[in-house]
């Protein structure tokens, strides 16, 4: 560990927390406050990476981060195999809770989940189905947000669908189409690209893909009645015509998308401009220059087909033959120039199709195991940086924004990285278990780190103690196996 990792490891004293604040990584931008909840809109999601505020992911792992935190110099007194010990107790202690709150959501989202190959053994009714569906949103939501994800508002996600694609495709999605949708990003970053372009003379050159290096997709495709009753509302169609518009906007849905489970998805190194393509429902649509070649190559075999079987059909009457021929030429002309545009068509959704796969990372209760693990590690990362500066600094509630800047610019010293500090969440974690108890003058007093692993050690032993009997879940009992969903 070099000076300055040890010196950024123990916080200065008060009155260079202010110092600490001006040499720190820049503030956010205009509009945003750090340690709040605001929503970060996709419009500044999409923005180049100078111009965005930071986001409170911490891209550095725990493993690397409880070696620089507990190196020798860091604490006095030889205490740094003591606090490696600390920070392991709270590392497997966070994951229990977390786990904890896995199962009952987990038993929650058996019932919509579409992979589950079990006995269903309870009868819902539509009232509770609704309340554990709100359930399962409003559980996804907080592990998200503790996983240091980053809500895209539905209002903004139009926005972002019109983005120019990095694939060279053309995508639609209807949003109407959805009763739930939840979308979360987290890293929203760019990667170096190659292409070639016409303009530059097919020359090699490298260009900025934005993407979003996780990106989270929860969705519930809307019941076929109740979309048919919005059309009818919103469009004023009578009841026949907007189940025909209902039909054609769900011909891309496949069929084993049911109106009864919700999905979830999680991708990697999603390009911002193409997230269309994680939906079900995407479309792809011819680009203009495109559209262009297909047609004036259309245009010109028919018109040459045309020409050359206009003579030939004149002589209907006396060469039946040859006009019969000619007639089938031109139509072999119009059924090749057709099946163009649909293999132009399918190219582009093998293209969509093998790009996805390399970006797909897990589907609905994977998600949930994989999101929960994440969010344990971004709190433990958060309460090891926290107790760090606690326990070596006499430190008051009025200096929680100092600490906070102070943390800050260690992780962009040490790393090189710009985080928005989530410190409130973190003190709140370390004070409801009993590690940070604020004294009544405002002082934060923490327990050493011997200590503190003793008090984690009872904790785990009476979590088993006072672990609560399971509350039986909504519905009716019912005999019989309904057959798989």
């Amino acid at each position: 560990m070099s000076s300055i990792d040890a010196q950024a490891a123990s916080a200065p004293n008060a009155t260079d927390y202010s110092n600490a604040r001006a040499d720190g990584p820049p503030q956010d931008a205009p509009g945003t406050v750090a340690g709040t909840d605001d929503e970060v809109s996709a419009f500044d999601a999409i923005k180049p990476e100078g111009e965005r505020a930071r986001e409170r992911f911490i891209p550095v792992t725990r493993f690397a981060l409880l070696d620089r935190l507990t190196s020798p110099t860091a604490w006095p007194n030889g205490q740094a195999q003591e606090a490696r010990r600390f920070f392991r107790y709270l590392d497997h202690w966070r994951r229990q809770q977390y786990t904890a709150e896995l199962h009952e959501l987990e038993e929650t989202y058996e019932p919509f989940s579409p992979d589950s190959d079990l006995l269903m053994t309870r009868a819902f009714t539509p009232d509770e189905r609704a309340v554990m569906q709100h359930r399962i949103l409003r559980g996804m939501e907080r592990i998200l947000q503790q996983a240091n994800y980053v809500q895209i508002q539905h209002s903004d996600v139009a926005q972002i669908l019109t983005q120019d694609s990095a694939y060279g495709l053309d995508l639609h999605v209807d949003l109407c189409a959805f009763d739930e949708l939840l979308l979360f990003y987290r890293g929203a970053t760019s990667r170096r690209n190659h292409r070639r372009r016409w303009n530059k003379f097919y020359l090699r050159e490298e260009f900025d893909v934005p993407i979003f290096q996780r990106l989270f997709l929860l969705f519930k495709v809307k019941p076929f009645e109740k979309h048919v009753r919005e059309v009818m509302q919103t469009q004023q169609l009578n009841r026949r015509d907007a189940e025909k518009f209902v039909k054609k906007a769900r011909e891309t849905i496949p069929s084993e998308v049911k109106e009864s489970c919700v999905y979830m998805k999680l991708f990697k190194n999603i390009p911002r401009s193409d997230i269309e393509m994680v939906f079900p429902n995407t479309r792809v649509r011819f680009r203009f220059y495109d559209k262009l070649r297909l047609s004036a190559t259309a245009g010109g075999g028919l018109t040459l087909g045309t020409v050359s079987a206009a003579g030939k059909i004149a002589l209907l009457a006396s060469n039946p033959v040859a006009a019969a021929t000619a007639l089938f030429g031109l139509g072999g002309i119009a059924f090749r120039q057709t099946m163009n545009f649909m293999n132009q068509k399918q190219r582009y959704m093998v293209v969509m199709a093998q790009n996805l796969y390399f970006h797909a990372m897990a589907d609905n209760r994977g998600v949930m195991l994989k999101l929960a693990a994440r969010a344990a590690e971004e709190d433990i990362k958060e309460e090891m940086l926290l107790y760090s500066v606690l326990a070596k600094e006499n430190a008051y509630r009025q200096d929680i924004e100092a600490i906070d800047a102070a943390i800050e610019q260690y992780l962009a010293s040490s790393f090189g990285v710009s985080v928005d500090f989530d410190i409130s969440d973190a003190l709140e974690r370390l004070t409801a278990d009993g590690l940070v108890v604020e004294q009544p003058d405002g002082r934060l007093l923490t327990m050493p780190p011997a200590e503190a692993a003793l008090h984690i050690d009872r904790k785990w032993d009476l979590f088993l103690d006072e672990l609560p009997d399971p509350v039986s879940a909504e519905g009716m009992e019912f005999e019989g196996y309904s057959g798989s969903r």
